[in-house]
């Protein structure tokens, strides 16, 4: 009864984990592709869905000299279904927040993270949604 009780535990809990829709951000020197193309970060497509396909977007979210300023960005595939490398394509002036937002089937998913010279990829915020403007708003504050 014991060893029946742990199995079902550990399939309810499989189950309860598996699935999912998110993205995963890394350092750029993990890759040796997205090194030599000076990667400010990594992006993966992850979860419990075909990576390939899912569609990935990318804007720079920021403010210059007190103006508000979205700029689209080229994500540069890396080889991997649903693996992309991001360039710093954003003025290394102002304050800015990089917003990452996946879509696939009826599924979204999106992560903000704080950017400057450097993106902090460590810190990044996540949502199974999209992000609205008063989330990026409070990350910018």
């Amino acid at each position: 009864m014991k060893k029946t009780l742990v199995a079902l535990t550990m399939l309810v809990a499989g189950q309860m984990f598996a699935g999912g829709f998110y993205l995963q951000l890394g350092n750029p020197e993990a890759s040796a592709r997205a090194a030599k193309m000076g990667a400010a970060v990594t992006v993966k497509v992850a979860g419990c869905h075909d990576p390939a396909s899912a569609k990935v977007t990318a804007n720079a979210i920021g403010t210059v000299n007190g103006e508000r300023r979205t700029i689209p960005l080229e994500l540069k595939p890396l080889g991997e279904p649903g693996f992309y490398a991001l360039t710093q394509q954003w003025p290394k002036e102002g304050k800015w927040v990089i917003q990452f937002q996946a879509n696939a089937e009826n599924l979204v998913t999106s992560t903000l993270v704080a950017a400057g010279p450097k993106v902090d990829y460590l810190h990044p915020r996540s949502e199974m949604k999209a992000f609205v403007a008063a989330d990026v708003d409070a990350m910018l504050q």
